[in-house]
């Protein structure tokens, strides 16, 4: 087998490595105990998010997963309550179930459209009131996902989260965010982030996606909530002691990454426009709006996506199957040009030898 002398890393957003500034930050960070409420380089980034996202206070968590998860509790106090969310969100598929296994909390899911909305009328058919309680859970949140993963990393905007907080409004329900990727957002629709996140009564801010963090999420909300979603983390195990370790390179990637997305959307747009060169694929290049891109392979009867997956590793281009027929792919900001160029070259072969390799004449 060829030695393998590179590697682009395109799996995910979450692949970045420390940058230097960041490893010297953490060296060099004043802290203190968490659990005590006084590390300041914690306190400090956590009053940095609060004010960029416009909400009065926030609380630095392990991951993603954890604050959204304790947004859903905070706001499903009781047990058999009912959110509704997406059914291709991230909290709906991917974290475990932890809304129902640890807050009893029962998911109503609506399906997301391609651009990663929900129909506005099949939310407000959905939401169930306590005169209902005989039969049904009460419906208490509305979760949406911003950008959407699942449908590709698409923008939701404004004037559309305008409209769900209204409902929930009128229905005395409360809207969370997990924004994820909300930076990608809000720099792709040149919308200010706290802009996108107006109507919203918590959000949960992810820092080590593609801002390139190595570790943790923030949670903003009311000065209430904040102080609800701390004796959860507490309870959940995510308070930790000198966490300003990880908060200084956090606020690193707050400081100097969000400028980098942008150059992160083009690299993407050039591999979707390169992956729709290949026959063998179908790309909605339209659909290309932040760092990721989703492609279909069109006959998988020899080109599977796990095959070429594997071929692709052996090369040193890394990639993930998002279904049984299909790929993703995901930019950061440690990716350069060439490695853009260099992948899109090695998916090329790789498809020709895949093919190669199922001809009945190979090998005559």
């Amino acid at each position: 087998m060829k030695m393998v002398t590179r590697t682009v890393d395109l799996r995910s957003d979450t692949v970045t490595k420390p940058s230097d500034v960041m490893r010297a930050a953490m060296a060099n960070a004043d802290v203190d105990d968490d659990a005590l409420g006084t590390d300041p380089t914690a306190f400090r980034l956590e009053s940095e998010v609060a004010k960029v996202m416009g909400k009065e206070a926030a609380v630095f968590v392990p991951s993603g997963t954890m604050g959204n998860l304790i947004a859903v509790l905070v706001h499903c106090e009781i047990r058999g309550s009912e959110v509704i969310l997406g059914d291709d969100s991230h909290i709906h598929v991917y974290e475990n179930g932890g809304i129902s296994t640890f807050g009893g909390v029962h998911p109503k899911t609506i399906k997301n459209n391609p651009d990663g909305t929900m129909d506005i009328d099949k939310i407000e058919a959905a939401i169930r009131t306590p005169i209902d309680s005989l039969y049904y859970p009460t419906t208490r949140l509305i979760c949406l996902e911003n950008t959407q993963a699942n449908c590709g990393g698409r923008c939701i905007s404004a004037e559309y989260t305008d409209r769900v907080g209204e409902i929930a409004k009128k229905h005395g329900l409360k809207l969370h965010i997990d924004g994820a990727r909300i930076f990608n957002a809000s720099v792709a629709l040149r919308v200010p982030v706290h802009r996108l996140v107006q109507a919203a009564d918590s959000v949960s801010v992810c820092l080590s996606k593609g801002l390139g963090a190595p570790a943790g999420s923030v949670l903003v909300g009311s000065k209430n909530f904040i102080a609800k979603a701390r004796r959860l983390r507490k309870a959940l195990g995510g308070c930790m002691r000198q966490v300003g370790v990880l908060c200084a390179a956090a606020y690193v990637a707050l400081s100097e990454n969000v400028s980098k997305l942008e150059d992160d959307h083009r690299k993407a747009k050039i591999i979707a426009e390169g992956l729709s060169q290949i026959e063998q694929f179908s790309v909605d290049t339209k659909s290309v709006e932040t760092n990721m891109v989703f492609f279909t392979i069109l006959d998988t009867s020899v080109l599977s996506p796990k095959r070429l997956c594997q071929v692709l590793e052996e090369r040193g281009v890394l990639v993930l199957p998002s279904s049984s027929t299909s790929i993703r792919i995901v930019l950061h900001y440690q990716i350069s040009d060439n490695d853009v160029n260099y992948a899109l070259t090695c998916i090329k072969q790789a498809v020709h030898q895949i093919l190669t390799e199922a001809s009945p004449n190979n090998g005559n």
